[in-house]
């Protein structure tokens, strides 16, 4: 089988709405955990306000630790940052080790207004300043399009608006982007139609999806996006976290198992063994039991 397809692991988005605080020593021994593990992609840390989102408050220390405790020999791995305005970009540039720049470019005026404050042509302003930040820093951008496959608050949407802002993130050099599902809502059929749709307009750029669903969906969603073309997955170990706008608990992120075995079954291969993954699995699960208070995942 060739190696084809990227996982982007998301402690960040399992980890950020958990109700205790996880200790920033546990948190970079997970990340090396996960590098050891074979994990090349790490969406790790989020440069935000402590005042809305405490369980990200300690991302330089985290990095910090996880730059000292992992081998020498080992390849550095690709560490995303979040950011959602100016001040955490300044905070994500002058951390060591984050790697790639991620921001958050909702499609839904409703959401952005609730999440950012922003008008679309401000949002679209600071995507501009991120891309030239990026690119004289020699960071990567991956920008994430939430609402991609629609959203509940009646607003206009379809393929048109994906594609629309998709031309034009091409069109400021942007060259990473995922099509996100943010409260969980698409059907496969609707995953893959989607993606389908806007992938030709595209090309050259790397586009990748970060869905959230409930379990019982997650490997057909998989599958739909991955038979319509996308090579590029985040999802979290457990399927910890996820929207926390969903209104379901159990519409959360795709848990990494479910992903590795739906590409297995399609014949690709991530290049991530299976028997690597107990131990950041276990720790997954104590994560699980002590700081979400959810059930264990077999």
């Amino acid at each position: 089988m060739e190696n084809t397809t990227t996982i982007v692991e998301c402690p960040r988005d399992a980890w950020q709405g958990l109700p205790d605080l996880i200790p920033t020593e546990y948190k970079a021994e997970y990340l090396k955990q996960l590098v050891l593990a074979g994990f090349n992609h790490i969406d790790a840390v989020s440069f935000v306000s402590p005042k809305h989102v405490k369980q990200m408050a300690d991302s330089e220390d985290v990095m910090s630790k996880l730059n000292a405790t992992l081998p020498g020999d080992i390849e550095r791995p690709d560490i995303i940052g979040i950011v959602v305005n100016e001040k955490g970009l300044e905070r994500a540039l002058a951390t060591p080790g984050v790697t790639t720049i991620g921001y958050p470019y909702s499609i839904s005026a409703y959401f952005r207004r609730a999440n950012a404050n922003m008008t679309k042509n401000e949002s679209r302003l600071l995507v501009e300043k991120l891309r030239k930040e990026t690119l004289t820093a020699k960071k990567d951008l991956v920008v994430y399009i939430s609402m991609a496959f629609g959203n509940p608050y009646d607003e206009p949407w379809g393929p048109e608006i994906v594609t629309d802002t998709l031309e034009w993130l091409k069109g400021i050099r942007v060259r990473t982007v995922s099509l996100a599902d943010t409260v969980g809502t698409a059907s496969p059929e609707l995953v893959g139609d989607l993606y389908r749709q806007v992938k030709d307009e595209i090309a050259g750029l790397e586009l990748g999806v970060h869905l959230h669903s409930r379990p019982e969906e997650a490997e057909a969603k998989i599958l739909a996006a991955y038979e319509a073309g996308c090579r590029r997955f985040d999802s979290a170990l457990t399927g910890l976290g996820g929207c926390p706008f969903a209104g379901d608990n159990l519409v959360g992120n795709i848990a990494t198992e479910d992903v590795l075995a739906a590409l297995k079954k399609a014949g690709a291969d991530p290049g991530i063994d299976s028997a690597s993954l107990q131990t950041v699995l276990e720790m997954a699960n104590d994560i699980r039991a002590r700081y979400a208070h959810a059930p264990l995942v077999n």
